[in-house]
């Protein structure tokens, strides 16, 4: 392959990242233009594997294709990671990633390892605790951050612990969001932990079988309580913000629409069914939602 050829390539592949995130991921895309050029490739680039990897039981006529598909996202990792050429765009502009930047290979194994462990979950295998549901947030949300940071070169302990909260609270509060879709494709309130939903009414046992109940009322309960967790990872994760280097900063602006959909959420009584929450940008009109992520970059807050 020539070097003319080469360039066009990547160039293609990078933009097809770009819209792959605007495409399904708006909220974080507006994020990722606050970034600093340098960073964007990278971050770009791992928003997208985050699509392909997100959406893939979603788009599959069948739960199985969906499977194999994040198992050949595993896959295709390992073999960047061993210089080995793949063609689809967001691989080969991940590997043009791995190549510039030292990111862990870890981190993006268990980010594709996580979703082919919820994958493979049975529509009453519900997580037992908060707990449970914090780690899987930890490693498909956290992650992205993590190597945001690792790709900038950005070595901050502080940074990482707000990461991580940021990540455990923007993927509490999506899950929380898409608790009406998955409602409607047979996986009742598959992401509500089992001690969360039995506090509030929402399972009982009859004849030895556990049994969803139809309440509204509960479940708005049992989202408060969860929102509320995510509300501490937040406040966790601002006060940590005045040991963050710099440079950090706008790599955390995830927060910005993690706040929003508390807020959201908060507006509707914690009910997940209001098609308020459908609206504009996680609820919000798109220009607001502009508005608030510019003012706490141009502020350097998260």
């Amino acid at each position: 392959m020539s070097g003319g050829s080469a360039s066009s390539n990547l160039r293609s592949a990078l933009s097809h990242c770009v819209q792959q995130v605007r495409s399904y991921d708006y909220h974080h895309y507006l994020c990722l233009l606050e970034l600093p050029p340098s960073l964007r490739k990278a971050a770009f680039t791992l928003r997208a594997l985050n699509v392909e990897t997100a959406r893939a039981m979603d788009v599959a006529s069948d739960p199985r294709i969906g499977l194999m598909r994040l198992v050949w996202w595993q896959e295709a990792i390992d073999k960047i990671f061993a210089n080995k050429l793949i063609e689809h765009p967001t691989a080969l502009a991940l590997s043009h990633v791995i190549s510039e930047t030292k990111i862990s290979k870890t981190w993006l194994k268990r980010s594709v390892e996580a979703r082919i462990n919820d994958a493979r979950r049975e529509a009453t295998d519900i997580p037992e605790t908060m707990e449970e549901l914090e780690k899987y947030a930890e490693d498909t949300v956290s992650t992205m951050l993590y190597l945001t940071l690792q790709s900038g070169g950005i070595t901050s302990t502080a940074a990482d612990h707000a990461a991580s909260h940021i990540g455990k609270a923007s993927g509490i509060l999506l899950l929380l969001k898409s608790l009406p879709y998955h409602a409607g494709h047979n996986r009742q309130f598959s992401y509500i932990p089992r001690a969360i939903a039995s506090k509030h009414g929402l399972i009982v046992k009859q004849d030895g079988q556990e049994r969803w109940l139809d309440s509204r009322e509960g479940l708005s309960q049992a989202v408060y309580e969860m929102a509320s967790l995510a509300n501490a990872h937040l406040q966790k994760a601002r006060k940590l913000s005045k040991s963050v280097p710099a440079e950090a900063l706008p790599v955390l602006l995830p927060s910005v629409p993690a706040q929003v959909l508390l807020d959201s959420l908060r507006q509707v009584q914690f009910d997940v069914f209001d098609p308020r929450l459908a609206r504009g940008v996680l609820g919000i009109p798109p220009l607001w939602y502009q508005l608030q992520l510019k003012w706490t970059s141009w502020r350097r807050k998260y």
